[in-house]
């Protein structure tokens, strides 16, 4: 495949939550197509790890430990990126968890969490990384992976499925507003039904329930997930591809 990336040579990209899954696999595909990548976590010992394989330099990679539910440590993220490299051109936001804390009987502090993490840390990620894109005037993009739980409401999830649904809220109300601000800016939501990830561990809390899960039928992997990061930011600026919804071709829902 082709991707119309060469305009991006050099230019910098933040992927948040990139230890693993999904983060990971986008921090290698922009990589590998000549992006210098930032990629914060908590876990950034694992970023780290991938980043010293894929970039052995560290000339165009920068591993950050950031809990992004916490707002000073986002914005210290978005100075460090500036100090060293100039600013952010691409944001992608991946950052996300899920709990299995239902409407019924959920814990307040999952829900809570969901929200911080889902919804509150990808606008404070959004609004700095158009900050910087506007100083600078680049022509930016913003991707929220958001999910097919944004599109419909799979039973016991209600509250997950409430901060996607924010989510595609939020993907809009971007765009119209770096509209009306006429700036270069572009707005993308990617959203995967069943990818194998850890996503299901964690929101179980069972590793059984994962392989039960991700066992029914062919899956999604990560990668997929990163072509689809590839051809959004690859298309010509003139073109805006607004909402990607992707499913395994088994998954029913």
């Amino acid at each position: 495949m082709s991707h119309g990336t060469e305009r991006w040579e050099n230019k910098v990209a933040l992927v948040t939550g990139a230890s693993a899954g999904i983060g990971a696999a986008v921090a290698e595909q922009l990589l590998a197509r000549g992006f210098r990548v930032v990629g914060c976590a908590r876990r950034v010992s694992r970023v780290e790890a991938l980043f010293s394989r894929l970039d052995p330099t560290g000339t165009r990679t920068m591993a950050l430990g950031v809990d992004v539910r916490d707002e000073s440590a986002v914005l210290d993220m978005f100075a460090t990126i500036t100090k060293r490299w100039g600013g952010v051109d691409v944001l992608v936001n991946n950052a996300g968890l899920g709990h299995n804390a239902t409407l019924l009987e959920g814990d307040t502090a999952q829900w809570k969490e969901m929200f911080d993490v889902n919804v509150i840390a990808l606008c404070v990620c959004s609004r700095e990384a158009v900050k910087s894109m506007r100083t600078r005037g680049t022509e930016g993009h913003i991707i929220h992976i958001s999910s097919m739980s944004g599109h419909r409401n799979p039973g016991g999830s209600g509250m997950y499925s409430a901060t996607k649904y924010a989510v595609r809220s939020l993907t809009e109300g971007l765009r119209m507003e770096i509209h009306a601000a006429e700036l270069p800016i572009r707005v993308t939501a990617i959203s995967p039904g069943f990818v194998e990830t850890e996503f299901a561990a964690h929101y179980h809390k069972s590793e059984t329930k994962a392989e039960e899960t991700y066992s029914r039928y062919k899956v999604l992997e990560a990668v997929d997930i990163a072509e689809s990061v590839l051809y959004a930011v690859s298309c010509p600026l003139h073109m805006q591809v607004h909402d990607v919804l992707i499913r395994p071709t088994a998954q029913p829902s």
